[in-house]
């Protein structure tokens, strides 16, 4: 059980302490993934950025994720759920269609003020307050991968036993795996909504960091 996202990151921080020196990247997934990555990144001495997912829920059950998109194009899909909740083609596309241009939006706002750092030849770090079905994870680091980056790492709290091996990151650090795994917000005591300003605040002050050193 975690306090809240930033004792978490606190706490994760600690398991990627094998990465400080490195030529890394922290990539928070906004909007709760960014204070954990936060704490991460100034434990690091690393640069602070986010990368962009959005979930595809289920039509009648947006909470299920049935895929993720990302920058660029990017589209993750599950074909089991798919299969299960019987959605179609033409239902797939409307979620998808709604998704791109909150994406879009998102992307935009956060990049007038944060240009995108280079991932070029680099390992990025990607932290997210916990994993559920794996579906954003995947479409984090499959755009990261096509913005360059040369090797990835998804670094999360918790997540359901046996994540490691649908994460499809390089390297996978979890602090907690459990058995009984239902939803990330059970394993923390203070599980609030971060807010789209809390997020550009804390690029802020990560930025000022890098900046004066």
């Amino acid at each position: 059980m975690f306090a809240d996202r930033t004792d978490a990151g606190v706490r994760l921080a600690g398991a990627l302490e094998h990465l400080r020196g490195q030529e890394v990247v922290v990539l928070g997934l906004p909007r709760g993934g960014v204070p954990v990555a936060w704490q991460v990144a100034r434990a690091l001495a690393a640069p602070l950025d986010v990368i962009v997912v959005r979930k595809l829920g289920v039509p009648d059950q947006p909470e299920l994720a049935m895929g993720a998109i990302g920058e660029g194009g990017v589209r993750i899909l599950d074909t089991d759920v798919l299969a299960r909740a019987r959605v179609s083609d033409a239902a797939l596309a409307a979620v998808e269609e709604r998704e791109r241009r909150i994406l879009a939006d998102r992307v935009a706002t956060i990049r007038a003020r944060h240009e995108r750092m280079d991932l070029r030849g680099r390992t990025v770090v990607i932290v997210d307050d916990g994993v559920a079905t794996g579906s954003t994870a995947r479409a984090a680091g499959a755009t990261s991968r096509a913005l360059g980056a040369a090797r990835v790492v998804l670094a999360v709290p918790v997540a359901p036993a046996g994540a490691a091996g649908w994460t499809g990151a390089d390297e996978f650090v979890c602090l907690s795996m459990p058995a009984g795994f239902l939803a990330v917000g059970y394993h923390y005591r203070d599980f609030s909504a971060t807010s789209e300003q809390e997020v550009m605040d804390l690029l802020d002050t990560a930025a000022q960091r890098q900046l004066w050193g």
